[in-house]
């Protein structure tokens, strides 16, 4: 499952965290650099937040689906819709839960897996909404001592072991995978690797 509402009261500050920004703008342009996207193409973002990530791929894609459990972001991501650069759908679901009955041509995602307590059933959930042949692009925590976050509140997992993430993707069929650093995250106690895990349907 995952903690429903733990980024509620984080919502109006969210946008102004330029910590954040820079980490997501990596993260998108390591993706743009491994997926070739087109212009006919839907992906859905899962863990959607505010919309850092989807901001920066929506120029070259058709329309994006965006998925969060917190209300509070979807709301402000709605404030910004007609800013996006493509076609946006806000769902605002838990997809750990919750049936989606549609395909996408990729899946993006951005901090959102340590948020999930079972992996495995996420990975296999994003599986099932892919098209055949379609693409994940999934970035996350590598492997912590727990200082990353302030509160352990809605956190499972203390990032993950690269090899670990692999075996979960590897499992429920998906192939190509690759992982690679996407960005470093600085912190005034320390830095924090970010790793992007892509592969295919």
């Amino acid at each position: 499952m995952m903690i429903k509402d733990h980024f509620e009261h984080k919502a109006s500050d969210y946008e102004n965290n330029n910590s954040v920004k820079k980490n997501v703008n990596k993260i998108a342009e390591t993706i743009l650099n491994e997926i070739s996207f087109n212009k006919e193409m839907r992906i859905m973002d899962f863990g959607s937040g505010t919309g850092f990530l989807l901001e920066g791929i929506a120029p070259f894609v058709k329309e994006i689906t965006a998925i969060d459990v917190s209300k509070s972001m979807s709301e402000q991501l709605a404030k910004k819709k007609n800013k996006i650069a493509c076609k946006l759908v806000i769902a605002n679901i838990d997809l750990t839960t919750a049936k989606l009955y549609d395909k996408f041509d990729v899946i993006i995602s951005s901090m959102t897996l340590h948020h999930i307590e079972e992996v495995k059933c996420i990975m296999q959930t994003l599986y099932d909404l892919l098209v055949d042949g379609g693409s994940i692009a999934l970035a996350d925590l590598d492997k912590e001592k727990g200082d990353f976050h302030t509160s352990d509140k809605g956190v499972f997992h203390l990032g993950f072991e690269r090899d670990y993430i692999i075996k979960m993707a590897k499992e429920v069929g998906f192939k190509e995978l690759k992982i690679q650093t996407a960005s470093k995250i600085e912190k005034t106690h320390g830095q924090f690797d970010v790793f992007l895990l892509t592969g295919k349907k």
